[in-house]
């Protein structure tokens, strides 16, 4: 089987290159020697833009300057060999459902037929907020796709993406991540759609205590309800590993595919803000406050990635422990930026 390499000839495209895992991945890539990127994103005022200033990037192109570029088949963009599409409106509170379509749903649909109308590598975040409530299984088979419903906007503006993938027999051919709770350093620009790492570390900071929601369900204990955390260096790594992947396997069957993108654990929200009291080194105070009316019928209680199907193509890396993980982005990052005087909004 020969492997898709990554190649310094042309150039790698990475759309949310600004984003938390687009910035990530770029960081990896740097790592690894390459330099020759296509930063694409849409820079605003939320100085986003910060993400990038310590990558090394070929170029740089707006979001909507790329599209257009992709829908008149210019040359402008130069050789391409392999496209990461992170880009997205990632807010799970968005109610714009139009604009959800048009940004996540449509703009993935002209830029994946492009990308395989040219042979190119494709992989793309997609979400595991498609699975809903999970009754429907979170098993990344693609034949259950029309079984899953998801709870909001986003959700549905990404499963649309991934529904769309499969009708067009694209599935065989590009690679789609169904990201569970990605967390990590890159992701202070989000706002309320910040990982809890970040906004209980503050928290934590300012008042010395954290607070979580509780449950409005009798079968789990407030904080006891279970997500499952990826750290985003371990993001990356999937995302890696799936763009270098043989397009067939040694049996002749396509690689392509959707894979869950998980620690393949659910841990507890509890689980997830204690170890910051210990590298604050302040005592452990957890209170709750009631969950908003909008979000309860739209709330995940349980989530865990069944990370059989990515095993079974060859990834093996291990995942990094949650409290390993944690410890490393409050001591390595939240902390030196705390001790430097950023994020004032955060700190009060």
């Amino acid at each position: 089987m020969e492997c898709h390499e990554l190649s310094q000839k042309g150039f790698i495209l990475v759309t949310g290159a600004a984003g938390l895992i687009g910035s990530a991945l770029i960081r990896a890539l740097n790592g690894r020697g390459y330099d020759n990127i296509l930063a694409v994103d849409r820079l605003d005022s939320s100085c986003r833009y910060r993400n990038l200033v310590p990558l090394r990037l070929a170029d740089y192109w707006d979001a909507d300057d790329l599209l257009a570029a992709v829908l008149r088949r210019s040359d402008d963009l130069g050789p391409i060999h392999s496209v990461f599409h992170f880009g997205a409106c990632a807010s799970t509170t968005e109610t714009d459902a139009r604009y959800l379509v048009k940004n996540n749903f449509e703009y993935g649909k002209i830029l994946a037929e492009w990308a395989v109308s040219r042979g190119l590598r494709f992989v793309y975040a997609s979400s595991a907020a498609t699975y809903g409530d999970g009754s429907a299984g979170m098993e990344d088979r693609e034949e259950d796709l029309h079984r899953l419903r998801p709870l909001n906007p986003y959700a549905f503006s990404k499963h649309l993406f991934d529904c769309h993938a499969l009708r067009r027999g694209f599935l065989q051919k590009i690679y789609g991540l169904k990201y569970f709770n990605v967390f990590g350093p890159g992701e202070w620009h989000k706002g309320d759609m910040a990982s809890m790492v970040f906004k209980a570390f503050w928290q934590i900071r300012r008042t010395g205590q954290v607070q979580l929601f509780q449950s409005h369900r009798p079968d789990y204990a407030d904080g006891h309800q279970r997500r499952d955390f990826l750290w985003v260096d371990d993001a990356v790594a999937m995302a890696l590993f799936l763009a270098q992947l043989p397009a067939l396997d040694s049996r002749g069957v396509p690689t392509g595919g959707i894979f869950n993108a998980g620690s393949g654990l659910a841990s507890t929200w509890l689980d997830l803000v204690r170890p910051l009291f210990a590298c604050l080194g302040v005592e452990e105070r957890i209170g709750f406050v009631p969950m908003p009316e909008f979000l309860r019928p739209r709330y995940q209680y349980h989530t865990r990635a069944d990370m059989g199907k990515l095993r079974s193509r060859g990834f093996a890396e291990p995942i990094t422990a949650l409290a390993v993980a944690v410890e490393d982005y409050a001591r390595n990052h939240l902390i030196p930026a705390a001790e430097a005087g950023e994020f004032h909004a955060f700190a009060g």
